[in-house]
């Protein structure tokens, strides 16, 4: 018979609810800096979970209409949950991070995919597509998403958290903000902005500290946007139950945060941990930034269909660039997306599907001058028809639109 002695469940230590708004909670916080104390402590090899919001807070709506992405408030962004710290972490060892599973909350089982105004956030093709709100509602059903944005599209998940980093050191925090900041002063005024410095408006951190403390860390406190030397926003897929992180301590207890989880994109939701020390690792494995190993557990898409990119500018004037695999990628996920139009999706649903789907881009190329070759494959599983290229073509199908602005301005 089953009983209670000895079955000890583990320690939520941080818990959140995905419907209120992020700033009115506590155990998180939206900027990085070592005056940020941990809300909780943790013994090298407990497991443990924490709960988190989804990366807006609380501004995305489950619904038919794009204006809270147009309107989003990019200040209040990508809330974390911690930090945590870990018993006998010190500067200079290795966090060992092992990720035991992620879930979505049982009262929100949805996540969203955006496209963000040119002038508000933008993206990948904020440029070249003069980019308007959109979104794409998933729901989520056991290990599967679909949409009623992009139908015919069925997908198991590959789920990660999108940012998950320790704290950086105060010498850390001013070498970020310095180098940044002179990108900013040589780049000057850009659409999207090429970083983002720190920012005391909406500055959060969801505990109670002395004035002085927060008024610090809202001056100095770096933005959680980009991935930086300690881990940080490098939605990294492959990050999903099962594997093991190797981050580098900065402070004393390493004070690790984690938040943005993904089922898809944008989702609210639990993730379980469990971490260990590996003494002076940083000097042992020459960690200057993290190491992972990915999970033993992914989607079996065995049939993918490719398509390349090369450096040149192929979807727009046709200019030639020296070896740029970020120019290669683009046209990559441009040729996939002017395929799916031919199916039948709109760009923007193909744009969106891109950002979700399970899909794998590899560096093929770049000893080869002047073209860097990248590929981007699409699993044909995760469709309900044959995307196939046949002698007779597609016949085109209405698929709709994703959720776009109420002036329906694309």
């Amino acid at each position: 018979m089953a009983t209670e002695a000895n079955s000890i469940p583990h320690p939520t230590l941080i818990s959140v609810d995905p419907f209120v708004p992020a700033a009115k909670q506590k155990g998180i916080h939206n900027r990085w800096h070592p005056d940020i104390p941990p809300v909780a402590t943790v013994k090298p090899g407990q497991t443990f979970k924490i709960e988190c919001v989804d990366w807006t807070g609380a501004q995305i709506g489950n619904n038919d209409c794009s204006d809270d992405v147009k309107n989003i408030d990019l200040t209040k962004i990508h809330y974390l949950s911690g930090p945590i710290a870990v018993e006998g972490a010190e500067p200079g060892d290795c966090l060992v991070v092992d990720i035991l599973d992620i879930k979505p909350f049982d009262k929100m089982p949805w996540g969203y995919t955006g496209i963000f105004e040119l002038e508000n956030g933008g993206g990948l093709f904020a440029k070249e597509f003069k980019s308007r709100a959109a979104k794409a509602i998933w729901d989520i059903n056991g290990i599967y998403a679909t949409s009623r944005h992009i139908p015919g599209v069925r997908f198991a998940g590959v789920t990660h958290p999108g940012l998950i980093g320790t704290a950086p050191s105060a010498e850390l925090l001013a070498t970020w903000n310095k180098r940044e900041g002179e990108l900013i002063t040589a780049c000057g005024e850009s659409v999207p902005p090429v970083a983002f410095p720190p920012e005391p408006v909406n500055a959060y951190v969801g505990q109670d500290l002395p004035p002085e403390v927060m008024e610090k860390i809202a001056k100095e406190g770096a933005r959680t946007v980009p991935g930086r030397e300690h881990g940080g926003n490098c939605d990294i897929k492959n990050l999903s139950r099962g594997s093991r992180c190797y981050f580098p301590v900065f402070v004393e207890g390493a004070n690790l945060s984690v938040g943005d989880l993904h089922f898809s994109q944008g989702d609210a939701g639990i993730i379980t941990f469990s971490t260990s020390i590996i003494k002076g690792g940083v000097e042992k494995f020459a960690l200057k930034q993290p190491i992972f190993v990915p999970s033993p557990i992914d989607p079996m898409y065995s049939q993918k269909i490719v398509f390349e990119g090369l450096s040149v500018d192929i979807h727009g004037d046709g200019k030639q660039y020296n070896m740029d695999a970020t120019v290669a990628y683009k046209q990559a996920a441009l040729n996939a997306i002017a395929y799916l139009m031919k199916i039948g999706y709109t760009r923007e649903q193909a744009y969106l599907l891109l950002s979700a789907a399970p899909v794998e881009s590899h560096v093929g190329a770049v000893v080869d001058s002047p073209n860097a070759c990248v590929t981007l494959a699409i699993p044909t599983g995760i469709f309900e028809y044959d995307i196939l290229p046949n002698p007779n073509g597609f016949q085109k199908r209405d698929l709709g639109q994703c959720a776009i602005r109420s002036d329906g301005v694309l």
